[in-house]
């Protein structure tokens, strides 16, 4: 499909395009951050950055208001304008917003939710970020989702039609005889206004090294939602073009415009091979990455510690560091030895750069095995009992009166 890239700044750009001729619009601009974005790319070849900087509020307000007043010309009458901003600018944003598409044409505010990595700030961790989806109209291209159904939804409520009875309380509708009557074929649950896409990973195939580049997934979403295959979809801010080849591969025409001719640069790469990151965190579901045994987590009792998923030799690791390092804990399973165990734990304990971890044994030991080095061996407290039980009988029975 048609691609084009237009190089300056959109308020000066936009004005050339013709009335009506774009269906959808995605606008992702500057957060006002008040700060220089930079990154590189992996092999720190190349840094690409702009600037975030604004005088003040009225600033960056009247370069939304200036923006969206020249794309609201250009949408067709049934097109729509997304508009990605965070906790930073939601508010001026929406007002422009209001102001330029009127507030009776809001539709929704799409919460995009993703887990990031730790935060230094005295505030909670930010972890989502905000779409305004507006119309042009009362009248808008809107594409139905579908998702999977809750793993709670009982299967009645999928498979029985529904009714209202003479209260206007819910129940499941009966014929004549009093049979229940089964429900229409059922396509899901409509794709609701929280999105939890994961947030495009150091590693992942398709990032370039683009400061704030979003993940092809996301944009997909919004494309299939409000426009047909074939529709022309603008992106005046179009940074690495992760709009572009998210249209691109959903059959799209797209127009990107850039002030940058790096950015520029990085869209006719992408656009040349159109690469995406297929999540396998939306695919498998968290709970698949859930693999810290339950039983290993119950021998560590009222530890003060953070479970450790996805990892073979270690289970946790203490909240208190040792040695300035941190402390990994493995408890040893049914199947292995407590010399295995501790092997595995010190692998995996050495790779964390930690300098000290500790065995939870539940097992006998073998006599004169070998031992590796920084890893202790601590009994369990069902072992404690065992122990305790073998060598006092009398004690036990004593106890017990």
């Amino acid at each position: 499909m048609d691609v084009q890239l237009i190089r300056g700044d959109c308020r000066a750009e936009l004005p050339a395009l013709e009335a009506g001729s774009v269906r959808l619009v995605y606008l992702d601009p500057p957060f006002f951050t008040q700060r220089v974005h930079r990154l590189g790319t992996r092999d720190r070849q190349r840094e690409y950055s702009f600037s975030d900087l604004w005088s003040g509020h009225e600033q960056y307000a009247a370069f939304l208001h200036a923006c969206l007043s020249e794309l609201w010309r250009v949408l067709s009458p049934d097109g729509s304008v997304v508009l990605h901003c965070d906790r930073r600018s939601s508010h001026i944003a929406r007002a422009v917003l209001d102001a330029v598409f009127g507030a009776e044409y809001f539709r929704s505010e799409i919460i995009w939710t993703y887990r990031r990595w730790s935060n230094a700030q005295r505030a909670l961790l930010p972890a989502h970020q905000t779409l305004y989806l507006y119309g042009k109209s009362a009248r808008f291209v809107f594409n139905p989702i579908y998702c999977d159904y809750s793993p709670a939804t009982n299967v009645d409520q999928i498979l029985q039609r529904r009714a209202r009875d003479a209260s206007g309380k819910a129940t499941y509708a009966r014929d004549s005889a009093g049979s229940v009557i089964p429900g229409d074929e059922k396509k899901g649950v409509p794709l609701g206004d929280v999105w939890d896409i994961p947030y495009l990973n150091p590693k992942a195939r398709e990032r370039v090294g683009y400061p704030t580049q979003k993940p092809v997934l996301l944009l997909e979403r919004v494309i299939a939602l409000a426009s047909e295959p074939g529709d022309l979809v603008l992106d005046p801010c179009c940074g690495s073009g992760t709009t572009l080849v998210a249209a691109r591969l959903l059959g799209r025409r797209a127009l990107g415009i850039d002030s940058s001719e790096q950015a520029l640069a990085i869209c006719r790469e992408r656009l040349r091979q159109p690469l995406k990151t297929e999540s396998q965190l939306l695919q498998r579901g968290r709970e698949a990455y859930r693999q810290v045994d339950a039983a290993a987590l119950a021998e560590l009792g009222e530890l003060d510690v953070i479970p450790v998923q996805r990892n073979r030799g270690i289970d946790a690791f203490l909240r208190q560091h040792h040695a300035g390092a941190p402390v990994a804990l493995r408890v040893q399973r049914a199947h292995e030895s407590a010399e295995e165990a501790a092997e595995l734990l010190a692998r995996a304990a050495e790779t964390k750069g930690c300098q000290l971890a500790i065995v939870i044994v539940t097992g006998a030991r073998v006599p004169g095995a070998p031992w590796p080095e920084r890893v202790v061996a601590i009994d369990s407290t069902s072992r404690q009992v065992a122990k305790l039980l073998a060598v006092s009988p009398t004690l036990a029975r004593a106890g017990a009166k």
